[in-house]
């Protein structure tokens, strides 16, 4: 019996021994024996649903993000799961005695836009997918209408989000900038007629004058007993008698003006974003708030182009906004002192389509205007034949005319070897007038002009190989 005894207090020692020797990662098992959680795949497609069946009845669950997928519970071991967006999110189920993991995948599959467009583009390889801030458009086309209309067909079925064509031709253009060349001509005719008669006398019984107020006349002044007449203006004819005291003015004018402007300028913009050219000026005009202060704010006039490239392929797709205004005191207002004019404007807006280096016109932009100022003396103007003598009359005629002319173009950034060689004296690329020439010999440019120098690529030498050119006399 001591030996039985003694085998079984070393087992038991042992079995302690064992005990303590486990980790306690390993003692510390799930429940059912399970020693740890493997996620199972659940596949799903956004706006539909699908059922998980479990081996146990389930007490709870959790989604880390019902935005993506959600769960309910529908029977003591089928859960519904519903796809909301794509994305990835855990379940995890837990029941009495036992846990499980679930990885639900949503695909945002083929969403409406996608549907529409494979059966508006049959053939197309059109791919969307939607963000939540962009739709993206992808894949190779046809054409460029294709491309094009795509873009409008996504903006349209979604506006509250920005879309990216990346849509693309076979026929593309590495080239992702475009210079617009734009030349602005304006022509300004011009006719001005104007006529009045003021009469005045200062004779030591009468004094008297007559005028519409329309052009200036003399005015009345007395310094003491000396009678004088001041006269602003004497107009174009003036006459006075100093011994009758008898006078008039005569405002009599026609004129004609002819103006001509032009303005080219150039621009690089980048494909899908906006550049603008102003040539002119900005006037101030003064504000005055509900506190009385008076504030200045600046209005810009003149020439200005805005445009939008888009490149499409071997096209570029270009919305136009050209405008000119001028500055008018004609129609002007007097505002606290201050001579604000008025601004005649002349703007057009458009969307066109061009090849590389093909160019199109906006014309017929006329202006026709003609404005009569007539004024007269009441009753006196009435009387005939000298009533004539009593009105004043300023006719005026202008006729303006615009026309832009807009040329498009692919540009890219050279190569190193590509770029011409600079002049490094005045005389290589100015000519000079033959006055300027007069006694100073002509000197042979040792570099050649912009217009006239290949690229280093390009440029054969001056002389064949192996032949030594002379050496000109103090020259290196």
């Amino acid at each position: 019996m001591s030996r039985v005894r003694l085998h079984l207090l070393a087992v038991a020692v042992a079995v302690v021994a064992c005990a303590a020797l486990i980790p306690v990662g390993i003692a510390a098992q799930a429940p059912g024996g399970q020693a740890a959680d493997i996620a199972e795949r659940v596949l799903l497609t956004a706006g539909r649903s699908t059922v998980v069946l479990t081996e146990f009845d389930i007490t709870r669950i959790a989604v880390t993000n019902p935005a993506v997928a959600d769960a309910v519970v529908v029977r003591p071991r089928e859960i519904l799961v519903d796809g909301k967006g794509a994305g990835t999110v855990s379940l995890i189920v837990w029941g009495a005695t036992e846990r499980k993991h679930f990885d639900v995948v949503v695909d945002p599959g083929v969403t409406t836009l996608q549907q529409n467009f494979q059966q508006l583009f049959a053939g197309e390889s059109i791919n969307v997918a939607v963000t939540d801030e962009a739709v993206i458009l992808s894949g190779p086309v046809s054409s460029n209408d294709v491309m094009l209309r795509a873009g409008e067909l996504a903006k349209a079925a979604m506006p509250k989000l920005s879309v990216i064509n990346m849509l693309e031709l076979p026929s593309g253009s590495p080239s992702k900038q475009v210079m617009l060349q734009v030349r602005f001509a304006e022509v300004n005719r011009n006719a001005l007629q104007q006529s009045g008669l003021t009469l005045f006398s200062t004779r030591n019984e009468v004094t008297g004058r007559t005028s519409t107020q329309q052009y200036p006349g003399p005015n009345f002044s007395t310094d003491g007993d000396i009678e004088s007449l001041e006269f602003s203006d004497f107009l174009n004819i003036f006459l006075f008698s100093r011994t009758q005291g008898i006078g008039g003015v005569l405002k009599a004018l026609q004129g004609r003006g002819f103006l001509q402007s032009l303005a080219e300028p150039n621009l690089i913009a980048y494909n899908g974003q906006e550049a603008s050219f102003l040539a002119g000026g900005e006037i101030p005009i003064p504000i005055v708030t509900g506190l009385g202060q008076l504030s200045i704010l600046f209005k810009e006039f003149g020439i200005r182009l805005s445009f939008t490239p888009t490149i499409a392929g071997d096209v570029i797709r270009l919305k136009l906004r050209p405008e000119v205004s001028t500055l008018d005191f004609t129609n002007g207002i007097v505002l606290s002192g201050f001579r604000i004019p008025a601004l005649n404007t002349r703007r057009a807006e458009t969307d066109v389509e061009l090849r590389d280096g093909q160019s199109f016109a906006i014309a017929g932009l006329l202006n026709n205007l003609t404005q009569t100022d007539r004024q007269a003396i009441p009753l006196l103007s009435r009387l005939p034949i000298i009533g004539n003598l009593f009105k004043s009359r300023g006719v005026r005629a202008e006729q303006t005319e615009l026309m832009v002319l807009v040329t498009p173009r692919l540009v890219r950034a050279l190569d190193p070897d590509e770029v011409p060689s600079l002049p490094v004296r005045p005389g290589a690329f100015i000519n000079p007038s033959d006055s300027e020439n007069e006694g100073v010999p002509e000197v042979e440019p040792e570099t050649p002009g912009l217009e006239d120098a290949p690229p280093p690529a390009t440029r054969k030498p001056a002389t064949p190989p192996g032949v030594v050119p002379p050496r000109r006399p103090g020259g290196l």
